[in-house]
């Protein structure tokens, strides 16, 4: 009698994303240093040419730094964490009317309004972020919209301190550069510049540093199985909250530096739906859960519907934009960072030391990559390869 044995199971893939045939590039290494460096280096010589544009051009870039800070918060709440909000436009207002009101009726030093400005957003953050608790998805997004399109209303309800649909204007005077800066207030754009350049790094290191610790794997946990995360211990209440706060205190920081650039606020100009609406759509195109995402978003959101107007002026231009942005997301919906990403994985992967394909290529230096991240081992047995 034939005596079968039972077949091995298959051997679990190793913790880790598998990783795609070129060269590994360990994190931490000399030559990850190295390339953070020339990247850092790269990114520094930029925007010192940058700020020798005339100030038409600059101060494009300043609104793409601060739009990107604005996209940056929105991805952490909508892109890691996968709450829809639809709403961010009233964190964006309420940062910039924080500046505005401080200024113009209390008399406050613009940059000195900054961290208030980030503390008002953070406690409407917590409070708008309650609602997650309960309900998800669309039912969300809809309180959300409530809240972006509630807004404008509450700004011309308080006239008396917001100057209401006449608007607020922060008069030249009162936007001064710092004396130590040596700039003047006639190139009071240079000094935007590079104060929203560095809060866009500043922004995108603290982004960086979070979604890379334990609090950024719970925020996936959350946004890819809410269930699963809390049988694995996900504080899920907390983890929505904090991630809804910090992320309106991120957009807050951008409305303060949008007052700052543009000097006059009104309800009815950048702080309506369409700013939500402008914010989704750099996410989308940018790449959400990505951390360059927001900055290729923002340049995207300024740039396209003017590049689109030099080939199809008119109201032709808004349907050539249109349909762009479809073409866009049909070929990459991964977002345009998404899809660098991946297709710089075919050359180069960064992984962790630890990660188990070094170990393979320990063992064998010239052997490819196990596929799909399986470990080697020996074959399955077969009924012929059992003891008759």
């Amino acid at each position: 009698m034939t005596a079968v044995a039972d077949r091995p199971t298959t051997t679990p893939a190793p913790r880790g994303r598998p990783v795609a045939p070129g060269r590994v590039l360990v994190r931490g290494s000399a030559a990850h240093r190295g390339l953070q460096v020339a990247g850092l280096l790269l990114v520094v010589a930029l925007l010192v040419w940058a700020s020798t544009w005339p100030l038409f051009r600059m101060g494009q870039l300043t609104n793409v730094f601060v739009l990107a800070i604005a996209i940056a918060g929105l991805n952490l709440v909508t892109g890691y964490t996968g709450l829809l909000s639809i709403g961010h436009s009233a964190f964006f207002g309420l940062g910039a009317y924080t500046t505005g009101v401080l200024v113009v009726q209390y008399g406050f030093d613009a940059m000195l309004t900054v961290p208030v400005a980030i503390g008002f957003c953070f406690v409407a953050g917590l409070l708008v972020g309650l609602p997650s608790l309960r309900i998800h998805g669309l039912y969300l997004a809809l309180v959300t919209l409530a809240v972006g399109v509630a807004f404008p209303e509450l700004v011309r309800r308080f006239d008396d301190l917001t100057g209401g649909a006449a608007g607020l204007v922060i008069r030249a005077r009162l936007l001064t550069p710092p004396e130590w800066t040596g700039i003047s207030r006639a190139q009071r754009g240079i000094w935007l510049f590079w104060v929203s350049a560095i809060a866009l790094v500043l922004v995108l290191l603290l982004v960086r540093n979070l979604t890379r610790s334990r609090a950024g794997l719970a925020m996936r946990a959350v946004r890819d199985h809410e269930l699963a995360a809390a049988a694995q211990g996900v504080h899920v209440a907390r983890v929505k909250i904090l991630t809804f706060g910090l992320s309106a205190a991120i957009t807050g920081l951008a409305g303060a530096l949008f007052a700052m650039y543009v000097g006059a606020l009104a309800p009815d100009g950048s702080f309506t739906l369409l700013k939500s609406i402008e914010l989704v759509t750099g996410l989308v195109l940018g790449g959400a859960a990505t951390l360059l995402g927001p900055v290729v978003g923002a340049v995207a959101v300024v740039f396209l519907p003017y590049l689109t107007s030099l080939v199809a002026p008119g109201p032709v231009s808004g349907i050539a934009f249109g349909v762009l942005l479809i073409a866009l997301v049909f070929l990459m919906p991964e977002g345009v960072v998404g899809r660098a990403q991946i297709a710089l994985r075919r050359v180069v992967t960064v992984v962790d030391a630890d990660h188990p394909a070094l170990a393979r290529t320990a063992r064998d230096p010239g052997g490819p990559p196990e596929p799909d991240g399986q470990q080697p081992g020996p074959p399955p047995s077969t009924d012929e390869d059992q003891p008759r």
